[in-house]
């Protein structure tokens, strides 16, 4: 009975991929659809140089170039590049229509979510006061101390260059401890019910509390709710899910404290966060990609994505022994497909795998639990060899991945596990 079973659960994967495989056959022959979007990977304005450009499953990582703008962000970009303006100006009068589309008193383009937590703290530090921004970083008989909710950020580097003290809290329920005199804010990640109590205690305790949402959109909805929870400062990257320029970012919150953020930074000369310049193109991208999500079809685009990695999981579930789910995160949420197989049994791991979609022609990027960018993982890679190490799982994340390149990773990552698994390919799936 059992082994029935088994029997029908292929016999259904193979039916229900069939129709997908036998088009993949017809576009090779025709040499269109997918086909197509491999042959341009080859020859572009990064191979030219010797740069090998990535399919990208891993999803909206700054060193992978984290997102590809929309076409209404390319667009403004292009004509915000035709006049000069005065960028103080500029950024006030984004700051007003960021107000009317989310909510909050104000807000200014950054130079990413980072660049945000450097402004911010600077701000709740010097404020306008120029004596006090020409001091820093030196906080000397300056409020100072920023509570971390939850310990530290590899992103808290932002908050130090600023001349800001990290004090760590594991929880809500230390922050009360944890804040005194020389508490200039609190940086926090939580979730927005968690939140809720954050800002409650940031209140009683009249100290700005700053939400790193860098990786929070979608849904856009987020820039609408933490004003409505009276979020003092809040902050999302422009350059990830809300696919504006990679170097920009949106602090949004209480106009004061926008006010102090702007004087704490580039065009003022003598400021602290001086360089981390954001041109009038990234400005008025990013507030590009701000109006187009509100007028955006967001279920049409779930759908899309959706289909993406469906598409793969047809493909890879036809091989014995592969295990495919698709869920959505509770960040980033975009519909992720979840490969898993026997590693042990098959002596292949999903380090494995993802090293050799990596290394691949095209060069497929997909989601593990390794972190390449993290600088402390050098450390870590100098102390073992990654040979034969393991990660729990391996992840495709729709968002990144462009029209087409869903069959490339489908074909190849089947051809993988099929001959990892010791399982002959079927004719069906092209060379």
């Amino acid at each position: 009975m059992a082994d029935f079973q088994q029997k029908r659960r292929t016999f259904m994967k193979w039916a229900a991929a069939f129709p997908l495989l036998a088009r993949v056959s017809i576009q090779q022959a025709m040499g269109s659809g997918w086909a197509e979007v491999a042959k341009k990977s080859t020859d572009n304005v990064y191979t030219r140089l010797g740069v090998k450009p990535i399919i990208n499953g891993r999803g909206t990582w700054t060193y992978l170039s984290a997102t590809l703008e929309l076409p209404e962000v390319k667009a403004a970009q292009e004509a915000a590049s035709q006049h000069y303006v005065n960028i103080f100006e500029l950024q006030a009068g984004v700051g007003r229509r960021l107000a009317a589309l989310t909510g909050a008193e104000s807000g200014m383009i950054t130079s990413g979510a980072a660049g945000a937590m450097a402004s911010a703290t600077a701000g709740c530090i010097a404020g306008t006061d120029p004596d006090k921004i020409w001091q820093l970083p030196d906080t000397t008989g300056l409020r100072h101390e920023v509570v971390m909710v939850g310990g530290r950020s590899p992103f808290d580097s932002a908050i130090r260059l600023a001349g800001g003290i990290l004090v760590l809290a594991d929880s809500a329920e230390q922050l009360p401890n944890a804040i005194n005199a020389n508490t200039a804010m609190i940086y926090t990640t939580s979730s927005p019910e968690q939140l809720a109590i954050e800002i409650a205690i940031a209140k009683s305790h009249n100290v700005p509390i700053l939400m790193d949402a860098a990786d929070g959109i979608p849904p856009i909805d987020k820039l609408r709710l933490f004003a409505k929870m009276g979020c003092d400062l809040y902050t999302v990257s422009g350059g990830k899910g809300l696919c504006g320029p990679q170097c920009s970012g949106v602090l949004l919150g209480r106009k004061d404290l926008i006010d102090a953020a702007l004087a704490n930074t580039s065009p003022w000369e003598g400021a602290v966060c001086r360089p981390m310049k954001v041109g009038k193109e990234e400005i008025i991208g990013c507030l590009a990609a701000v109006e187009a999500w509100f007028h955006m079809d967001v279920n049409a685009l779930n759908k899309e994505w959706s289909m993406r990695v469906q598409r793969i999981a047809s493909m890879v579930g036809t091989v014995p022994g592969v295990e495919t789910k698709i869920y959505t995160p509770e960040t980033n949420q975009y519909p992720t497909l979840v490969v898993s197989w026997d590693q042990s049994a098959w002596g292949y791991t999903i380090a494995d795998c993802a090293r050799d979609l990596l290394n691949g022609s095209p060069s497929i990027a997909v989601l593990t639990d390794d972190n390449p960018s993290d600088v402390l993982s050098r450390k870590e890679m100098r102390n073992k060899s990654s040979k034969g190490s393991q990660s729990n799982k391996l992840e495709i994340v729709s968002m990144t991945l462009k029209p087409g390149e869903e069959i490339i990773v489908g074909r190849r990552l089947r051809q993988l596990l099929s001959a990892a698994s010791g399982k002959p390919k079927s004719k069906l799936e092209p060379e």
